[in-house]
């Protein structure tokens, strides 16, 4: 099972690619930012983050996608910014044939560190730590992009699990 997590966002975009690795543990098989250069047209950055999204789905072929669902704050430009960024995702999974797994960002920290109230540090610790890397991944984004695709493949274990139970 292969997940691609994505934190949204036009500047930056953070993506990580997890995997099962037997045992229940995890493995990261590639993570990163797809970037955006700040005077490029609006259209053209979401034109570069979709052939980006297309490219990395490509290569790895990746069972699903896990995205956050979109947390309004009090920034509504930068809503509006994330929320064009997560069409783009939508867009390319959709396109790719990769089904799409949302989750808030509660559900993340859930299930990262088990406490759905954890603070930025903590979730990137345990995305070391499960992960097994020798530090914490930079930029954040990347970071919370792996987050991400650990909740994702969580969900996706729990689920096969279930299913095999009915």
């Amino acid at each position: 099972m292969r997940i691609l997590g994505i934190d949204p966002g036009t500047a930056r975009m953070g993506y990580g690619i997890v995997e099962d690795a037997g045992a229940g543990r995890e493995r990261a098989v590639e993570y990163g930012c797809l970037e955006t250069p700040p005077d490029m047209r609006p259209e053209l950055r979401l034109q570069a983050l979709y052939r980006g999204l297309a490219d990395l789905m490509a290569r790895h072929r990746p069972d699903a996608l896990a995205v956050e669902e979109l947390f309004f704050g009090r920034n509504v430009t930068t809503a509006i910014h994330v929320g064009q960024a997560r069409g783009v995702v939508l867009l390319a999974a959709a396109d790719s044939g990769v089904p799409v797994r949302e989750f808030t960002p509660m559900q993340v920290k859930m299930a990262v560190t088990g406490y759905g109230r954890a603070n930025k540090a903590q979730v990137q610790r345990m995305v070391q730590a499960l992960l097994g890397l020798p530090e914490i991944p930079k930029p954040d984004d990347a970071a919370d992009a792996l987050a991400v695709a650990l909740a994702g493949l969580h969900s996706e274990r729990l689920t096969a699990r279930l299913g095999g139970l009915s």
